[in-house]
């Protein structure tokens, strides 16, 4: 099996400074310029923490189905080989696909990249998010979630309006408090803005990528949390994931209540053991010397 650890050498558009605007009587700091012609959202107090989840391949297990289609897409525009063209999109998943051409096929004219990439989002809709679930543990981790006060947002690279028909689809949606997709920016962008949503609350980005892992980690005040994958010529371990940042990484989220819980917790101070007790050194006693009685005479 193919393993791919190492993002190309360029990722434009990834960790690009951001432009931010300061739209009078916003309350709760700056505002990313991608939500200037967004209704602001008053910020609020969350009960506990906010866990920002990725959608696709943390929450919905489609990954398998959308590299599939990306691969068809960039043979069909470039001439990529299918299998190549997969594991370029793998390797690059958590970027926005207009990004991941960009950094793939920098000399095709930005409008050709802009036409493949609307092709590739009508079909990801038709052919990958059609035959797309949840994870089986997703529901029972959202619902506990949610009971131990948890407050629960998305961010996704898929349009908003497609991850919130995708939630309502699988019965998901009842437990997510807000939804912010492409339109509304990069990964960093969503981060900071529910940063200023819910100011000073305990935050972290459960995602599936090594650009969720990053985007997190360089945001000040979010704990990344990773799902890690394996299909068909392609892995991402959790110790992948772990070098990248990830406080926790599996192939499963059945355990992500759990370890909240441990994260969340302030580090325990180290108790000092006493030093051991130090026993007098053992001693054979000497044997005493055997009394010679000498028999005098009569």
């Amino acid at each position: 099996m193919a393993k791919r650890t190492d993002p190309p050498a360029e990722e434009p558009l990834v960790g690009a400074p951001l432009r931010m605007v300061n739209p009078e009587s916003l309350g709760g700091g700056n505002v990313p310029a991608s939500f200037a012609s967004e209704p602001i959202v008053a910020p609020r107090t969350a009960a506990r923490g906010v866990v920002v989840f990725d959608l696709d391949g943390t929450i919905l297990d489609d990954i398998s189905h959308i590299s599939h289609v990306a691969a068809d897409v960039m043979f069909q525009a470039f001439g990529t080989p299918l299998e190549e063209g997969r594991v370029h999109y793998l390797a690059t998943t958590g970027m926005p696909f207009e990004a991941q051409l960009a950094q793939l096929y920098p000399s095709a004219p930005p409008e050709e990249r802009a036409k493949v990439a609307r092709v590739f989002h009508e079909r990801k809709i038709r052919e990958a998010y059609a035959h797309a679930s949840a994870f089986p543990e997703i529901p029972r981790v959202l619902k506990q979630l949610d009971g131990s006060g948890w407050t629960l947002v998305i961010s996704t690279g898929a349009e908003r309006e497609m991850g919130e028909l995708l939630l309502e689809r699988e019965g998901l949606r009842i437990w997510f408090e807000s939804v912010l997709g492409s339109g509304q920016g990069t990964k960093r962008e969503h981060l900071l803005e529910y940063q200023r949503r819910y100011p000073a609350a305990r935050m972290f980005l459960v995602g599936d990528s090594r650009f969720d892992m990053e985007a997190a980690r360089d945001t000040p005040g979010v704990t990344p949390i990773a799902r890690a994958c394996q299909l068909h010529g392609w892995a991402i371990s959790p110790e992948d994931l772990r070098r990248w940042g990830a406080a926790y990484a599996d192939y499963s989220l059945a355990r992500l209540p759990e370890v909240l819980d441990d994260l969340e917790a302030p580090p325990r101070t180290p108790v000092k053991a006493p030093p051991p007790r130090r026993s007098a050194p053992k001693t054979t006693p000497k044997r005493p010397k055997a009394l010679v009685r000498k028999a005098g005479r009569r």
